[in-house]
């Protein structure tokens, strides 16, 4: 079979089954070799190299984040799947009791604040991730109702000694910046203010820029990869229109492993893609 034409149903079921192994390992801490999962692909699929078998696996993290799950850090997910790759992909997350459990333990797993010398690493910093060529209409949410589908990321974001962990290394993050520029008062007032005022400010540090004015730093953590999707709640949107000049919201991602972040100014809905994930429900107006 020639490397563009279309996968079979056999290929893409070993694909999927290579890829949810892989992920299980990642998400228990066990080490594995994506080199000798690819070879051993190679093997039994029909004339596709590495490069198609590492780009079907980009279309699996795509699937599985559409499924609420982590994806495996490394293949940055890509859409435009074809639709059987989803069938497949749900038929066997629903055999894989043992992927469900890692995945459920790694989110829940509680964190520890990050050593110092981690916030001090420039190379902690990432340009954000560019949006799409070509960047599309929101889409009418078109319902999928099925089994495979889990909620692991939204409880990782209610994680709070992961977001807390988050927030603790932004604001050394922060202070160190300062200090660097020689603004070692700005950096003393560095305040952690949603523990010392609250959250329900819509941001959770204070910082400040050189010349003194001030930075309103909004914190989302993940323990996975930088296109992870997270939540965004309507206060925290307010926020980020109202005070827009001021605002920054600190992606910070693979955070057990090796804390990473990129920054997203401004307006929140002025750089993501927003969806409605849930809805406040009053009965009796």
């Amino acid at each position: 079979m020639a490397q563009g034409g279309n996968w079979s149903r056999l290929e893409v079921e070993a694909c999927v089954a290579d890829y949810l192994a892989m992920l299980t390992l990642e998400l228990n801490g066990q080490r594995y070799s994506k080199t000798e999962h690819a070879n051993g692909l190679m093997q039994k699929l029909d004339g596709r190299n590495r490069q198609a078998i590492e780009f079907k696996h980009c279309n699996v993290s795509a699937v599985m984040l559409g499924l609420g799950y982590p994806y495996i850090n490394g293949y940055k997910p890509r859409g435009n799947y074809q639709a059987m790759l989803l069938d497949v992909v749900e038929a066997q997350v629903q055999l894989r009791p043992d992927l469900q459990d890692a995945a459920l333990a790694a989110v829940l797993r509680p964190a520890t604040t990050v050593a110092s010398a981690a916030a001090g690493d420039a190379s902690v910093w990432v340009s954000m991730p560019k949006p799409s060529r070509v960047r599309e209409a929101p889409a009418t949410y078109a319902p999928r109702f099925s089994p495979a589908r889990r909620d692991y990321l939204a409880q990782e974001a209610r994680n709070r000694s992961l977001g807390r962990a988050g927030e603790l290394f932004v604001l050394e993050l922060e202070a160190r910046r300062l200090h660097a520029a020689g603004k070692k008062s700005l950096g003393e007032r560095v305040e952690h203010v949603a523990a010392t005022q609250g959250d329900g400010l819509g941001f959770d540090v204070l910082s400040f820029e050189e010349d003194g004015r001030e930075r309103l730093i909004e914190v989302k953590t993940t323990s996975f990869g930088e296109l992870t999707p997270f939540y965004v709640s309507r206060n925290e949107l307010a926020r980020s229109k109202a005070d827009a000049e001021r605002y920054q919201l600190y992606r910070v991602f693979g955070f057990r492993d090796r804390p990473r972040l990129f920054a997203v100014p401004g307006a929140i809905d002025g750089s993501c893609h927003l969806e409605a994930a849930t809805y406040l429900a009053r009965v009796g107006g």
